[in-house]
């Protein structure tokens, strides 16, 4: 599995993905100029944009990467030589999982320094009414990438099932999209405002939100720019739902997988 996951990363580095990525860092410098237009809170707007950037960066690369990943080697018949070997479907399809958020960790360290270099910039240049707290902005950054590996788990247990790269990256960005609001639907339903909803609805309405990923639960931006206290508990609480959650999909796509027939 560690050699699958070894060549997976070799594969993405030749296909210059990180040097793409670099091309986009380049905007980065550009933000506290950016943020100046506001003409006040310019420190805060700089981590609003800078964290939207990296977001924004982490989903194109986890849609995909996670959704062609798998794909890309069955359409080049790689596949079928490697699973000539001693290796079981179940640690290739985990051996390029692995390859893939070990990338996406990188990626997020790099785009951390630099949101961090960033910020210190903005914050010396236009000192903020309230202190950069930045051990929050690092959990932030930790979590926005432990979001997007789920994000990728999501897109290969798509390609498991999927013949084309079609299903695996619409079908991830449905599951992202719908992943994002299914906490303000659950807030919603349980207001004075859901109370008119029916029955039906309401259920239907919970047992997505129950299925469906939280990825909201990963979301620390607030936290990051208005410097508010992060929840101990609360940080265990997402860390878990992120490692039993990522288990599920990933046993999931290994049975699916595992079943699949390949021509």
């Amino acid at each position: 599995m560690l050699s699958i996951a070894r060549s997976t990363l070799k594969g993405i580095f030749r296909d210059r993905i990180f040097q793409g990525i670099l091309v986009i860092v380049v905007l980065f410098p550009f933000i506290p100029s950016i943020a100046t237009l506001s003409m006040r809170q310019v420190t805060e707007l700089s981590l609003t944009l800078s964290l939207s950037l990296v977001s924004f960066i982490l989903l194109l690369l986890s849609v995909f990467l996670g959704g062609t990943s798998l794909w890309k080697d069955i359409e080049r018949r790689y596949t079928f030589s490697v699973l000539g070997l001693p290796l079981t479907r179940g640690r290739y399809l985990l051996g390029k999982f692995a390859g893939t958020a070990v990338f996406t960790l990188f990626v997020s360290f790099v785009l951390g320094v630099v949101t961090f270099l960033v910020v210190f910039w903005a914050s010396g240049l236009y000192p903020p009414d309230r202190p950069v707290v930045w051990g929050n902005l690092a959990v932030c950054i930790v979590f926005e990438a432990l979001k997007y590996i789920l994000v990728i788990a999501v897109a290969f247990l798509f390609s498991s099932v999927s013949t084309s790269f079609f299903l695996p990256v619409f079908g991830t960005i449905a599951i992202f999209l719908t992943g994002n609001v299914s906490q303000q639907v659950y807030d919603y339903i349980h207001s004075t405002s859901g109370a008119s909803l029916s029955p039906l609805v309401r259920q239907s309405a919970l047992a997505l939100y129950y299925f469906l990923p939280n990825f909201e639960s990963f979301n620390l931006k607030v936290n990051a720019i208005y410097g508010i206290p992060l929840s101990p508990s609360g940080i265990l609480l997402s860390f878990a739902y992120f490692g039993v959650y990522t288990t599920i999909v990933l046993s999931l796509a290994v049975l699916v997988f595992s079943r699949r027939e390949m021509r």
